[in-house]
């Protein structure tokens, strides 16, 4: 998956109570960043070199198997790393699995344990799918199998494509060029009910969908379409059944998608419906629902919890954004790394008062594991702003918000000492937002991509937030988890405090729990 697309539009604004925390301080001409490790405390990063898109694991062996894109320089062409854990959050790497090799890069895909054997090269085979420009020629975006007897830590590759970009082999015009340019990131998924294989593939305007008795011969059937070209085209497409709350069954067909245009996310959107072995049915064509509000969960991946398949999923995203990705960053300087992964979160599908069905997130239960301390603080009422005693660069921050008049309320984290620096986290009128703008850190700014922001009802007058700040991330889950906000953030040396703001009234900050992972 490589690609640069315009990305969605510029939320702004900020409250009285939180520019009272702007006065004063400067960024030393030597940068505090550069003295010590950045280095993600409990994200996934790669040891070394360029991250990019992870592949969906697969559970084998006791442990979760996870794939990811990677080069040696920045936006560079590599294959897939291969990493290893059994929670979610410890990472054992063993690097390459598909490597590079010349003119012939591994872009995303899938893969699979062939349980059943179905594939021939031995029950218990990892199976992958991978997409590969053939001869080094982008319209000839095709699928190339590779398989491992080895438990997915080698792997070897079938010398010609199993499934072949026809409109690439006959496209002509620049139209056909363009649409045959974008042939990628085969998802596979077996369909209980038919006993065979099937394959999803983002294309431009729409998703290619196959079906095959044994991975390696295919059988094109019909595109899903989605009326309005402004959601953008379909990367990395996720295909999968699951058990909802009520106990009905829902297929959910997943991509991530540049919605910019329209002012919606370019992060994972997802529609409700059913697979009749030919199609996907959309309950909802017009309006998919979006898994993250925030700049950065891209290229995501879900996968069945191995205790509870059915009725529960894992997932993961890349924290970046092809608008920026490719430019250096802090960790390339100090940790000689540049990329990292979201926490793991827990997805459970339930049904909403309107009838519809919606995938809601909690943050993965494995984390609280590895945090070393917790602090609690008495509830507080806040009328203007009030700094939290309490310092630290990787951490969970857990509070409740209430008020009345309040119109503007909120959270600043990752506050310098003078109250200079801060990313906002706050709830205004209909919007809850997550503002890194004030955290800008000089020769990396994310100008004009700073302010994020997911739809609340405008009337609430309470919030529950779960907020996991790391060295150079920010990711806020919202009330039950309808709503998640996932941003970089390059917080410097110094960006370690917190503080309550609120405007036009005060507001109750209670439950506040904190959870240490330094």
């Amino acid at each position: 998956m490589t690609s640069a697309f315009s990305r969605r539009r510029v939320l702004q604004g900020t409250g009285a109570g939180v520019l009272a925390l702007l006065m004063g301080g400067t960024i030393p001409a030597t940068p505090a960043w550069a003295k010590r490790s950045l280095r993600a405390v409990y994200h996934m990063t790669p040891p070394s070199g360029w991250l990019c898109d992870p592949q969906r694991p697969v559970f084998l062996g006791g442990e979760y198997h996870l794939y990811y894109l990677h080069s040696t320089q920045n936006n560079g062409q590599g294959g897939w790393d291969h990493a290893t854990t059994a929670d979610g959050v410890a990472f054992t790497h063993h690097g390459d699995a598909l490597p590079l090799q010349p003119d012939f890069p591994v872009w995303s895909g899938s893969a699979v344990v062939d349980t059943a054997n179905t594939a021939g090269f031995g029950a218990g085979a990892i199976v992958a799918l991978a997409t590969q420009p053939t001869d080094g020629i982008r319209k000839y975006q095709e699928q190339y199998l590779y398989r491992s007897t080895d438990g997915g830590y080698t792997f070897t590759a079938l010398p010609d494509p199993v499934i072949v970009n026809t409109d690439g082999r006959a496209a002509t015009t620049q139209a056909e060029i363009d649409n045959a340019e974008w042939f990628r990131d085969p998802k596979i998924h077996w369909d209980t009910v038919r006993n065979e294989w099937v394959c999803v593939i983002g294309r431009a305007r729409y998703a290619a969908f196959y079906t095959s008795p044994n991975l390696c011969d295919w059988q094109l059937k019909r595109n899903f379409d989605f009326p309005n070209p402004a959601l953008g085209g379909i990367e990395c497409p996720d295909l999968f059944e699951m058990t909802a709350d009520d106990g009905t069954r829902h297929w959910v067909l997943g991509a991530s998608m540049d919605a910019y245009s329209i002012g919606l996310p370019m992060t994972y959107a997802y529609w409700t419906g059913t697979w009749d072995g030919t199609q996907f049915l959309a309950d909802d064509v017009s309006n998919p629902q979006w898994l993250d509000w925030g700049w950065d969960w891209y290229g995501a991946v879900t996968w069945p919890a191995v205790e509870a398949p059915e009725r529960r999923r894992y997932a993961i995203g890349w924290m970046n954004n092809w608008k920026y990705a490719a430019r250096d960053v802090p960790t390339d300087a100090t940790d000689g790394y540049n990329g990292q992964n979201s926490i793991v979160r827990e997805l459970r599908l339930e049904r909403q008062p309107g009838g519809w069905y919606s995938l809601l997130s909690s943050p993965n239960g494995a984390l609280a594991n590895y945090a070393s301390s917790a602090t609690t603080f008495p509830g507080r009422t806040v009328n203007g702003s009030y700094v939290v005693p309490w310092n630290g660069r990787a951490y969970e921050l857990e509070l409740d918000i209430s008020w009345e008049a309040a119109t503007n309320v909120g959270i600043s984290v990752g506050r310098s000492a003078d109250g200079a620096r801060h990313t906002n986290i706050g709830k205004y009128g209909n919007e809850l937002y997550v503002d890194r703008a004030p955290s800008d850190l000089g020769g990396f700014s994310l100008v004009p991509y700073t302010r994020a922001a997911a739809p609340i009802d405008a009337a609430a007058r309470s919030v529950h937030l779960r907020i996991f700040v790391d060295t150079q991330s920010v990711e806020v889950f919202v009330n039950a988890g309808h709503t998640v906000l996932s941003q970089q953030v390059h917080f410097a040396d110094g960006d370690t405090g917190i503080s309550f703001y609120t405007d036009g009234g005060p507001a109750t900050f209670s439950g506040i729990t904190i959870r240490s992972f330094q």
